[in-house]
């Protein structure tokens, strides 16, 4: 299954985007140089590398290894040694580009196959070797007859589009070689498979233990914490829950269409959200007796978590701040701020698809599209006393002499569901409290 042209256009024209209902045009076609922010092939790392027991061997030279490995702390239960931290790659140099480098990918794959035992391994086509041509699906293939184990052939060469791209050309991958292919021991009345979520410093296990004490099952992920076997057996679960990933709609559509499994869309950042999105995965999964048992545990765990974040909306209450994140976060993130007692007077929409744009509007009156220019000015205007965004943010925030904290993927602590947003009070209230952001903009001592 390569790459072509028609694949792509399917993808970026999902029927089951909102926006591509309303207007003439698909999302955005990749153009040049735009890919330099996030290309297709990092897009499908980050989708795929929370599988710890499958090896993630990238067919390229080890520059695009180097460049975005382990950009994201998605944390693992699994027990044995996980192969996610550890980068494996082909290494492609100027001879392979001349001679073709089909022979070293089959020498890589045996050796990972033989020295790691994996579960299974999945094969990233790079720029370079998708122009060099190397035949990585007959590849892939014999390599799966050799050893008995899925040998998945990812087509994300990075010249085709952006990360969300990538996300959807991977979850191709798992849809067409692994899902579907084993059967499970018995079928869960209540099984869902979680998608999108990648858990990310453990915001999937803030909320799947809450899931579990209402009685639902989760089948499998894509990929936060996932298993082989897991996501082989996902055409047997009763519902797909999309969380915060927009760009995966096209697998649960596709699942829909081919095994009968519904979906819905929801995200677990903030009280509010929480709550909602627990009622509406109970709500599609239609038992009446499940449905009052979440109200009941809602109930509890939202009574408890108001007791929990008293202190921290006292110290909250009246600050203003401005988010400068990416994609979903532009709305999910807005709306766990608001539940803290944080004033949320802009966030930027940057990187943010057209629904989630929309979704930032309910939440937020000042979208800004430009943070480097737009940032600074609004800092400014409106007297903001706390700035949450990512690493490369902080220079902002202690020029103008303002609170920082790091809300994107390199932060330390989750903030998903009741318990991460305790987690995330707690942060804000210490960047608030912490002189340091003021003393760091001024002038040394010497200097004076």
């Amino acid at each position: 299954m390569s790459v072509s042209k028609a694949l792509i256009k399917e993808l970026l024209n999902e029927s089951d985007c909102s926006h591509n209902k309303t207007k003439k045009s698909s999302c955005d076609k990749p153009k040049p140089g735009n890919t330099s922010g996030g290309c297709a092939y990092e897009g499908a790392q980050i989708s795929l590398f929370p599988y710890a027991d499958t090896v993630h061997l990238v067919h390229g030279p080890h520059t695009c290894l180097g460049a975005s490995w382990e950009t994201r702390a998605s944390l693992t239960s699994f027990e044995g040694e996980s192969s996610t931290p550890l980068g494996y790659c082909t290494n492609i140099t100027a001879q392979d580009i001349i001679f073709g480098g089909d022979k070293k990918l089959s020498e890589a794959i045996e050796y990972v196959v033989v020295k790691k035992h994996p579960k299974a391994v999945f094969v990233y086509e790079t720029c370079v070797t998708a122009m060099i041509g190397d035949n990585i699906d007959h590849i892939c293939k014999k390599s799966w007859e050799k050893f008995g184990i899925p040998i998945v052939p990812i087509h994300t060469p990075g010249f085709v589009g952006g990360k969300n791209l990538g996300s959807r050309l991977a979850s191709e991958s798992i849809l067409n070689f692994l899902i579907g292919t084993k059967e499970p021991e018995s079928i869960h009345e209540f099984g869902i498979n979680l998608i999108g979520d990648y858990n990310v410093t453990g915001d999937m296990w803030q909320y799947r233990s809450i899931l579990e004490k209402i009685g639902i099952k989760i089948v499998s992920t894509l990929s936060g914490d996932g298993r082989i076997d897991e996501i082989c057996q996902a055409h047997r679960a009763k519902l797909n829950v999309i969380v915060c990933a927009k760009s995966l709609i096209t697998l649960c559509r596709k699942m829909q269409e081919r095994y009968q499994i519904p979906y819905v869309s929801v995200s677990f950042y903030g009280k509010r959200d929480t709550s909602n999105a627990i009622l509406s995965i109970v709500n599609a999964l239609g038992s009446h007796e499940m449905i009052e048992k979440a109200k009941a545990v809602i109930k509890e765990e939202e009574k408890k978590l108001e007791t929990k974040l008293e202190p921290y909306k006292k110290i909250l209450d009246g600050k203003k701040a401005i988010l400068n994140t990416g994609g979903n976060k532009s709305w999910s993130i807005a709306s766990a701020l608001q539940d803290i007692g944080l004033n949320v007077v802009a966030t930027s929409i940057n990187k943010s698809t057209e629904e989630d744009i929309e979704m930032a509007k309910k939440y937020v009156s000042i979208l800004f599209k430009n943070p480097s220019s737009d940032q600074p000015k609004l800092i400014d205007e409106h007297g903001i006393e706390i700035l949450l965004a990512g690493g490369r943010s902080l220079y902002t925030a202690i020029k103008k002499k303002i609170a920082f904290v790091d809300v994107n993927q390199e932060k330390k602590r989750s903030y998903g569901a009741y318990n991460g947003l305790v987690n995330l009070a707690e942060d804000v209230c210490a960047a608030l409290l912490n002189p340091v952001f003021k003393l760091v903009g001024k002038r040394a001592p010497w200097e004076n």
